[in-house]
This record gives structure tokens, C-alpha cells and sequence, in this order.
């Protein structure tokens, strides 16, 4: 391991979690109780996961009335809802790298755009190990058509790009006593697929494409050995040891998809005052 990729927080305990295929609603509770663990005393966590089958994650905030509800069923697409704000993002099976990063609230700076730059130091280390180009958009420009978070206004403080183009996104969420941030790495880009999803816009493919941008595009890079490059950043960014889920986390997790992320109440709420 070189000292350069040692991130400020490599003296804490942290495990890696290397890539594991599961569902949308099971992801999505396994960032909730890795925060919990993390928070009374347990490892920090940073891993690397898959989605299977392919899922629309919404933003915390987004209509449901965004969704092409009958395509996702015939398509097999699953959707859950983030606890992350933004709109909502197409997770391909073979076009999405995910990852999350755990720790405590007493971790990290308070300031949101300081909390962004620590965070994501490993995901553009990850993107140098790919050979990509990739850095934080140097300005905001304008939204495309915002219940596509890849369509969104680009921000500074957490969308990547490369060669002008989106190549990752990445939310926090903030409990009382943890961190979450998770992103989305785009291996290759599925436009028509990722547009399917939504309803009620007139954007092309082609407008897709002008506006986000795949590793396949930029590298020889394999997804397989993108997804070794993420985890091996992220693992020499916290120093962290190989680890996995326990048995009580597991168990827990999928009481949070039972009441939560697999539940039509959550997944299709309406935001207040809609």
C-alpha cells in the first residue's frame, strides 16, 4: 500500500466489503445497517455491490408518477427508493459499479462540501487506476430534465466527469449519528434502457449520450477489473481489511426491505404536498 493512497480517516477500523449481487431493496437496507454498526462501536464500512436484476433507485423526494411502472414490470426492473435525495438513477446490471462508504458523524467535517472531497478521494483514485480522466465538474450546468439524476443540473460538490461528460454521481445522507454515502460509477452507458424507466420526457438517446459517458467509452478497462480498481481504492484509502456481513446484519437488513424498501408505501410515497 502507498502512503498517497491513505485517506485521513486509515487509522479507524474499517472493513471492505467486496462486490455482492443482491437486489435494489436489500442494497439499499444494507447502507442503513452498516450505519447502525458503524455507530455503536462496530467497523466502518466500504464495499462495492452490484444490482440484481437491474433497478431503479428513486430519490427520497421523487414522484412516483416520474416511473413507467408497466415497463419495469415487463422489463424486470426492480425500484426501491434511496434515503439520498436527487432523481431517480437506472442501475444496469452490467453498466452499473456501486459503492458505499459508512462511518460515524464524529468522523467527518460538518461542512457538506468538505465531507464530498474526503469521501470521494478513492472513486477518482479508482478512476486513475482505470486509466479515465475523471474529476469533479468544474461548474454547474443545466438540468436536461430533472427526475433523471444523470439529467440533472451538474453540481461541483459530487457529480464526476469525464471528458466533459457524467461519469459518476454521489449523495450522502446524514443520520444523527452516521454517514452515508453511496454513488454510481457508469461502465457503459445503456441510454435507451435507463430512459425506459422514466415516464413523461422527450429526451433522445442521443441526448443521453452527449450528456453521460462510460469507462468501456475512455479504457480497455474490463468491468471486472473496474470493479477490482474501486475496491482496491477503496480499500487502501481506509486501510481496510476484507470483511462481510454477520449473520444478525443480514437478518436485520431484510427486516428493513420487509418494512421499508420492498414496501409500496415507501417506494411509492408521494412527496408532501403533492
Amino acid at each position: 500500500m502507498t502512503e498517497d493512497a491513505r485517506g485521513p480517516l486509515a487509522d479507524r477500523e474499517w472493513r471492505l466489503i467486496r462486490e455482492e449481487a443482491r437486489d435494489g431493496p436489500m442494497q439499499m437496507a444494507l447502507d442503513e445497517i452498516a450505519a447502525e454498526t458503524a455507530a455503536s462501536g462496530g467497523p466502518r464500512t466500504v464495499r462495492v455491490y452490484r444490482w440484481e436484476p437491474s433497478t431503479l433507485s428513486l430519490g427520497y423526494h421523487q414522484d412516483p408518477d416520474t416511473v413507467d411502472w408497466d415497463h419495469c414490470a415487463e422489463a424486470g426492473v426492480s425500484v426501491t427508493r434511496r434515503q439520498t435525495g436527487g432523481g431517480g438513477i437506472y442501475h444496469d446490471y452490467d453498466g452499473d459499479v456501486s459503492y458505499s462508504i459508512v462511518a460515524p458523524k464524529s468522523d467527518l467535517p460538518g461542512d457538506l462540501m468538505d465531507c464530498y472531497r474526503i469521501l470521494c478521494e478513492p472513486i477518482l483514485d479508482a478512476f486513475r487506476r482505470m486509466g479515465v480522466g475523471a474529476d469533479f465538474v468544474a461548474e454547474e450546468s443545466p438540468e436536461i430534465w430533472s427526475p433523471a439524476c444523470y439529467l440533472r443540473a451538474l453540481h461541483p460538490a459530487h457529480d464526476v466527469v469525464a471528458e466533459g461528460r457524467k461519469i459518476s454521481g454521489n449523495a450522502q445522507y446524514r443520520r444523527r449519528d452516521a454517514v452515508i454515502q453511496h454513488g454510481s460509477l457508469t461502465y457503459s452507458v445503456h441510454a435507451e434502457d435507463h430512459l425506459d424507466v422514466f415516464s413523461g420526457h422527450d429526451v433522445s438517446p442521443e441526448a443521453f449520450r452527449e450528456r453521460v459517458v462510460g469507462v468501456d467509452e475512455l479504457s480497455e478497462t474490463t468491468r471486472s477489473d473496474a470493479v477490482a480498481a474501486v475496491e482496491s481504492a477503496l480499500a487502501e484509502w481506509a486501510d481496510a481489511a476484507a470483511g462481510s456481513w454477520s449473520d444478525e446484519e443480514l437478518d436485520r437488513a431484510r427486516e428493513r426491505v420487509a418494512e421499508k424498501y420492498a414496501d409500496d408505501e415507501w417506494v411509492r410515497r408521494r412527496p408532501k404536498g403533492r
